[in-house]
């Protein structure tokens, strides 16, 4: 009974078809009819004449018309149309979900799969987003529609936002036709980087207002009770000093990594021999290493290793890590010094202590402003919480990384690993190592 039901369904409009297209040819048919049976007195045969206007009549009714044609036209231009915005949807970086008026899945592109999963046939979008905040926006938009947009935070399995946007498609009047398309915008990194800076303002503030507290404090002393006490106001200036130290030094980091952040788009071009600057850098710190019992040993290949990069700044790269190597690192007693020049891969630089080592959970945040493993140990040794950060920012405008390897109980590796590139243009200053 189905396939009965099917044929009748499918015979009947191709029959109703014929009707209207006999219905509309009557005119020309009928001429045609007119011209065969004037054409038998002029000589014709009667079978010539009605092969003749069937043929005629057959061609005119299986000849598609004007309207037809314009609608089979108009009928391919529109899927080539619909073609081409899929392709373009599926060539969009931004993750992106077109869905129909019952939230049906129509496409979704590469990027849309990446972020939330491949959609099965004919699922709806429910099947994969389950956010609340998402399906009433989808919700709302499709009552009113009008395009609107809402923040969207994933904690697990890491910490993402997204602005999720949903809006209607133009050129579908019929609300049974009508297409939607939700994009959504990664703002991870705009939200890391307003949380990095609000907690370095915090920090700054932080880290100037304590010594400035003990300067008025001590002040306030010297002014008070220990006005007439010698011995005091001694003690009291050489801590007053110290901690006039420390902002100074906290200022010309922070001056630092201002500097850096204007120039990182600019790449050096000038040549630095690593032998010289590393053996400029050690002799500078021994007396603080003899000081503090730690021995610094260098491994260097025999021949000079070159790399494009500024000499001031990557003296202070390495001894700002070799420094942290001889302090942090001082119950191992010897800092290694070790330099490769692997032809595939371009220079490496390894500082290497055999100190206490750091705790993994800490390693990944090294490299950030104002982070201290021990907060307490490092402004004993006069820390400020910034040389790490700036030396990320310096490798990063020498487009070099820095890579950490350490363990507790098993001292640290602070690798610097350059990118191999063309010749330098200019030549390093000899004078900087006399």
């Amino acid at each position: 009974m189905v396939g009965i039901r099917q044929d009748v369904t499918t015979e009947a409009p191709a029959a109703n078809g014929l009707a209207a297209r006999v219905k509309a040819m009557a005119r020309p048919l009928g001429v045609g009819s007119v011209i065969a049976l004037a054409a038998v007195p002029a000589g014709l045969e009667p079978w010539q004449a009605m092969v003749g206007y069937g043929a005629f009549a057959a061609a005119m009714l299986a000849w598609p018309s004007g309207g037809e044609a314009k609608k089979s036209r108009a009928k391919s231009q529109a899927d080539k149309a619909a073609h081409l915005d899929f392709a373009v949807v599926e060539a969009l970086d931004l993750p992106a979900i077109v869905f129909d008026q019952e939230t049906l899945v129509i496409r979704q592109n590469s990027a849309a799969r990446s972020l939330i999963g491949a959609y099965p046939d004919r699922a709806t979008l429910s099947a994969r987003i389950r956010s609340p905040a998402i399906l009433d926006l989808v919700a709302r938009v499709l009552e009113r529609g009008v395009a609107e947009s809402v923040e969207h935070a994933e904690r697990v399995p890491s910490e993402r936002w997204h602005e999720v946007r949903v809006a209607r498609v133009a050129g579908h009047p019929d609300d049974a036709q009508r297409l939607y398309v939700m994009t959504f915008r990664d703002l991870t990194e705009a939200r890391r980087m307003d949380r990095m800076r609000t907690d370095f303002v915090a920090n700054a503030s932080h880290e100037l207002r304590t010594p400035l507290a003990s300067l008025m404090g001590f002040i306030e002393t010297m002014q008070g009770p220990a006005r007439n006490d010698e011995a005091a106001r001694t003690r009291f200036f050489g801590i007053m000093l110290e901690q006039a130290q420390r902002m100074a030094r906290l200022i010309d980091d922070l001056l630092s990594l201002s500097r850096l952040e204007m120039r990182a788009h600019v790449a050096p071009e000038g040549e630095v021999n690593l032998h010289r600057v590393l053996a400029h850098v050690v002799d500078t710190l021994k007396p603080m290493a003899g000081d503090l019992g730690v021995t610094i040993d260098m491994t260097l290949p025999d021949q000079p290793v070159i790399v494009t990069g500024d000499v001031d700044e990557l003296i202070q790269v390495f001894s700002n890590l070799i420094e942290n190597a001889c302090k942090y690192g001082q119950a191992g007693k010897r800092v290694l010094i070790t330099v490769a020049n692997p032809d595939a891969e371009g220079a490496q630089v390894t500082v290497q202590d055999f100190g206490p080592g750091i705790a993994k959970e800490h390693v990944p945040r090294l490299t950030e402003r104002f982070y201290r493993v021990d907060v307490e140990t490092s402004r004993a040794k006069k820390g400020t919480g910034l040389g790490l950060a700036i030396v990320k920012h310096i490798l990063a405008r020498h487009r070099a990384r820095l890579v950490v390897k350490s363990a507790p109980g098993e001292g640290s590796a602070f690798t610097v690993k350059f990118s191999r590139a063309e010749p330098a243009k200019t030549t390093y200053n000899k004078e900087i190592y006399q």
